[in-house]
């Protein structure tokens, strides 16, 4: 006589139990990054029926293109990225002095009249590398940084990090961070 052999069956209510742990297991320890982007402050909104538009000296402004071939211009002419931070202090801070011809590459004749006067014109193409953005971003906020920390130690003979908030507040008013972003057609 055959007998016959019944299959083996799989208790399939442990199978819960496991794909659950699994589950769990990857949650815990997976690392999911987060973009942090830029911190910018955006610009309020203009008020119904109020005129908005302000003229700006030519002087006063800096022009920074970035180009399809991820080259950056300064008031048209090619430079480094590691010149730009040292051409936007001496653009911003300068306060309409003309003693040298040339410093870091830039005409100071050309430069701001005055730190709460001037503003960084940031153009990028569509083509600029992402990487190349956010390291002129960078190279512009090193540069207010600095410039901040400089005033913040003759004005007040502080650290920016030992500043009271009222003195903060008057160290951003001395250095306003002014940056006008377009992408260029």
């Amino acid at each position: 006589m055959k007998t016959r052999r019944s299959a083996q069956t799989v208790n399939s209510g442990s199978m819960a139990d496991i794909a659950f742990l699994l589950l769990i297991f990857f949650l815990v320890t997976t690392t999911i990054s987060s973009d942090t982007g830029i911190n910018r402050k955006l610009p309020r909104l203009c008020p119904p029926g109020e005129n908005c538009n302000i003229d700006i000296h030519e002087r006063n402004i800096l022009r920074i293109q970035m180009n399809a071939k991820n080259e950056i211009m300064i008031n048209e002419k090619i430079t480094s990225i590691s010149n730009l931070k040292q051409q936007a202090k001496d653009f911003i801070d300068n306060n309409g002095d003309s003693s040298c011809d040339y410093c870091h590459g830039l005409k100071l004749k050309d430069a701001s009249d005055n730190p709460t006067k001037a503003v960084v014109s940031l153009q990028s193409h569509p083509l600029t590398s992402y990487d190349l953005f956010i390291k002129v971003q960078d190279e512009l906020t090193k540069a207010y940084l600095d410039l901040r920390t400089q005033y913040a130690r003759t004005r007040f003979n502080k650290t920016i990090d030992d500043l009271t908030k009222e003195e903060l507040q008057l160290v951003k008013i001395a250095y306003p961070f002014i940056i006008s972003e377009a992408q260029t057609k």
